[in-house]
């Protein structure tokens, strides 16, 4: 870690001293005291009604039953129905992982939020539910998840099918449960401005599906208005915090302001989340389309908040938010795998989902892609089950329909594969170090792979491991990353890296791209992915210096059955995929005299073939957060004093 006075400069130098102004401002404000008194847990709630109650005048209409039946089909409303059901009996799917206890009583006494930020160790005196991947940490998250009321969704989305009043008394036993423990401003649960406004909008969507049913009492609806009340008064107190990360943070907590000022008729929260969301999207998204997190997982969380924003809205959204919100749809749209409606796993993945409207898994996009396409580009995808999220926000199918195969885009595509080349110019604290990282598809499955997150907040070594170089589909230099880590989140000295598709009169060739980067002082790497028509891939890296170095190239593959051979100067491994068997050959040439070369197969942390180190969190893959699986980590280290040559290839059966 480089000294705090160091940091402090670059941080100043490179993200400007806006960022670091409202941070220290949000610092003044919690030492001082004010924000606890602003915010006190024995505050009368404002709510600033303005004629009619919110019951009477909802923001919007519930969609067609025999719609819903229609999508969902007997499979989709069996699926949805056990999950609900699952809710009922206490679980539910954490991250959209695996099944755990829904709990929302913590068995500590509660202290004022500001208590949780002046004093982090409070937060390790609570129980944290504990996966069975995982030892029990103190990751203030898993704490957290259950209470932004995605649940809640799976229970609506039932009850409005069935009719079925024991959805919406599960809803309300939860809720009440959640309200009882967790008094307002008070507890770790009202700490965080955007966990008060993710779980505000869930209660809004709440009180339109369940206002009517038969468990629904007045006064139960008058806590809900209260609790909801509760937390839009949260929100606007530390704004200052979101505007100074100037990410989701910003957007989910502008989107909730913007709601509650709708749905409480009170014109300066409609004011103040309408500012700031139009200020998010121009700003946090790129003129490429990409979000400013560098980020495929909250990508989707800021179009999601769009998207509830576009459905509810009552203003209109200026040309240049409309055409920033149609950027980012298409940046999403152009990552999608349409066999199997995943992304690259890229940059940071901490599991939210903040609007569940689909029964497609966690790590299917379709219902977002589709949306988002029907409603800022007028075009979409063939329809399914994914329609079902387009279905409640009111978005209608459009007559231009293609898929994601078909769709225009700068990534490479074979008849029946595709890969990303990774090659950003960071304007903006980014995700991950992964500069010129290569992910290829095949058939639905992801062949070289992003090893995603896993966790933020754990001993080491998962304290936020897999931002690192070194576990992503590229090269490294003398075991460096590509950038400084400064902490935990924290990634400074960014460089660009850049790309050009070529032109090849060889008829054999479908496309190449052609990138490079200097992030490694000294050093140019040149990056050439081609895609040929018979559907194998070549990806060739470059690494120019003059000075000796360790080059290391690195493959992040499924956990298949696998065969290595070695090579003359490389390596040949074959992977035993669900659709047969697929060979990477990877192999290097340099005319050094003094070189060195050596292979590491790695699985689970573990050596599992030739020589080397091996750190703990290599050869994993985080589907979700808090999850990791076994993932197969290829690696061939040059020591050269030249030009270091790679070439990899990907071959799959025809």
């Amino acid at each position: 870690m480089s000294s705090r006075f160091t940091v402090a400069l670059k941080f100043l130098r490179q993200l400007g001293l806006r960022p670091l102004a409202l941070f220290a401002l949000y610092k003044f404000g919690l030492k001082t005291g004010h924000y606890k008194r602003i915010t006190s847990s024995t505050a009368s709630p404002i709510t600033n009604y303005r004629g009619a109650s919110p019951w009477d005048q909802l923001l919007f209409n519930l969609p067609s039953r025999a719609q819903l039946a229609s999508i969902l089909g007997e499979d989709g409303k069996a699926s949805l129905l056990e999950e609900a059901d699952e809710i009922i009996n206490g679980k539910f799917h954490i991250f959209g992982g695996e099944s755990t206890e829904l709990k929302l009583t913590l068995n500590q006494p509660l202290h004022h939020w500001t208590a949780y930020e002046t004093n982090p160790n409070l937060i390790t005196n609570y129980k944290l539910p504990t996966s069975s991947l995982q030892s029990p940490i103190s990751d203030i998250k898993l704490l957290w998840e259950p209470a932004r009321f995605g649940w809640a969704f799976p229970l609506g989305r039932a009850y409005h099918l069935t009719q079925d009043d024991k959805y919406a008394e599960a809803f309300w036993k939860y809720f009440e449960s959640f309200t009882e423990s967790n008094p307002a401003n008070l507890g770790p649960h009202w700490m965080n401005g955007q966990e008060a406004a993710i779980r505000m909008m869930a209660l809004v969507w709440a009180a339109h599906v369940f206002g009517t049913a038969p468990a629904s009492s007045p006064e139960r609806r008058g806590l809900l208005i209260q609790s909801i009340t509760q937390h839009a008064a949260r929100i606007p107190a530390t704004l200052v915090y979101a505007r100074s990360q100037n990410n989701n943070h910003l957007v989910t907590e502008a989107a909730a302001i913007y709601t509650a000022g709708l749905f409480f008729k009170n014109p300066k929260w409609r004011a103040l989340g309408w500012k700031w969301l139009n200020w998010s999207f121009r700003s946090q998204i790129s003129d490429y389309g990409e979000y400013i997190q560098h980020s495929a997982n909250y990508h989707r969380v800021m179009l999601q908040a769009a998207l509830w924003i576009n459905f509810i809205k009552q203003d209109v959204f200026p040309a240049s938010t409309s055409q920033a919100l149609a950027r980012s749809a298409h940046w999403l749209f152009s990552l999608l795998d349409n066999a199997s409606g995943r992304t690259p796993n890229l940059g940071a993945n901490d599991g939210a989902l903040i609007f569940p409207l689909s029964m497609t898994p966690f790590n299917d996009f379709r219902p977002t892609v589709q949306a988002a396409a029907r409603a800022f580009l007028r075009t979409g995808l063939p329809s399914g089950v994914w329609d079902e999220m387009s279905l409640w926000l009111g978005l209608n199918p459009t007559t231009r329909v293609t898929d994601s195969d078909a769709y225009l885009s700068d990534n490479l595509r074979g008849q029946n594969s595709w890969g990303y080349l990774r090659a950003s110019r960071f304007k903006s604290r980014l995700s991950h170090m992964d500069q010129l990282h290569f992910d290829l598809w095949w058939r639905g499955l992801n062949i070289a792979q992003d090893a995603g997150t896993y966790l933020y907040n754990a001993a080491s070594p998962w304290d936020n491991p897999l931002v690192t170089t070194r576990v992503h589909n590229t090269v490294t230099v003398d075991g460096r990353g590509q950038m400084t880590r400064s902490g935990r989140f924290l990634v400074l000295d960014w460089f660009p890296a850049y790309s050009k598709s070529a032109f090849e009169p060889d008829e054999n060739i479908l496309q190449r791209i052609i990138a490079y980067h200097k992030g490694y002082r000294g050093v140019r790497h040149e990056r050439t992915v081609t895609i040929f028509t018979d559907d194998h891939w070549l990806v060739e890296d470059k690494m120019i210096s003059r000075r000796p170095h360790v080059y290391r190239l690195h493959w992040l593959l499924p956990d298949w059955e696998w065969k290595l051979e070695e090579k003359d100067r490389g390596v040949e491994l074959q992977l035993n995929s669900p659709h047969g068997w697929v060979k990477l050959l990877s192999r290097f040439e340099t005319v050094s005299p003094d070189l060195k070369f050596h292979i590491t197969l790695a699985r689970a942390g573990e050596l599992i073939y030739g020589s080397g180190e091996v750190l703990p969190f290599e050869g994993w893959v985080s589907p979700t957060y808090g999850q990791k699986i076994p993932a197969l980590s290829l690696a061939l280290n040059v020591t050269s004093d030249r030009t270091v040559l790679f070439f990899s290839q990907f071959n799959f059966p025809k």
